[in-house]
């Protein structure tokens, strides 16, 4: 049995950025109002020095004072309504096959959980480890960084823990994913595949002679 680590944006969906899709949708429904974006701003002037160009992936202040579970009910709503039309089928077949050689699978994205988990119980995904966004005491989101963020190093690192819950190691594991950031894990797997590369994943696949499902990248 394989550990089979599967990206979300631009790997299972067709589509990229579904965070900013969902974000655009709560400002529609007013979720969105001057306290978030007062947070939104706060977060950017004070998180610069220490993210640079990682600050817009780690700035959630959008969502700051927003009940959680509010939040989760309005993501599968969403993913119902606006994302689930943009799975990749071909991706969903191949996990089916994963799935009935008893083969293990994971969301591993940097979306956050409140689309990952809906986007996984519509596949038969069982487990997912995705972006968490951090809250107060009282459920309600605050302006702070997540509290854990799949992406880039960070995703290997996480990759590292689940073999490790699971008893295998990377070199066993099998990982789709769509972009030249996730590199880090693509390197460090046994099985990695490219799906519907970006320029940089696309280059590093030929040389590297890994394995490409093709289709039109996000």
């Amino acid at each position: 049995m394989a550990l089979v680590l599967v990206d979300v944006d631009g790997t299972l969906l067709r589509v990229a950025h579904s965070e900013p899709r969902f974000a655009a949708h709560l400002v529609g429904r007013g979720c969105v109002g001057p306290r978030q974006l007062l947070a939104y701003a706060g977060f950017a002037l004070r998180g610069w020095r220490r993210y640079g160009w990682e600050l817009l992936r780690k700035n959630k202040a959008y969502l700051c004072g927003l009940r959680a579970e509010h939040v989760a009910r309005l993501g599968e709503r969403f993913v119902a309504e606006h994302l689930f039309r943009h799975i990749r089928s071909e991706l969903v077949e191949r996990l089916r096959a994963h799935a009935e050689r008893g083969d293990r699978l994971v969301l591993l994205t940097g979306t956050p959980d409140f689309l990952a988990w809906p986007l996984a119980r519509r596949v038969g995904v069982p487990r997912v480890v995705a972006t968490v966004c951090a809250t107060d005491g009282s459920g309600r989101y605050s302006a702070a960084a997540p509290r854990v963020h799949p992406y880039g190093e960070e995703k290997r690192v996480l990759a590292e823990r689940l073999c490790a819950a699971h008893g295998t190691t990377l070199a066993e594991c099998v990982a789709y994913a769509n972009s030249a950031s996730d590199l880090p894990l693509l390197k460090a797997v046994g099985t990695p595949v490219a799906v519907a590369p970006d320029t940089g994943l696309t280059a590093a696949a030929r040389r590297s002679g890994w394995r490409v499902i093709e289709g039109r990248a996000p």
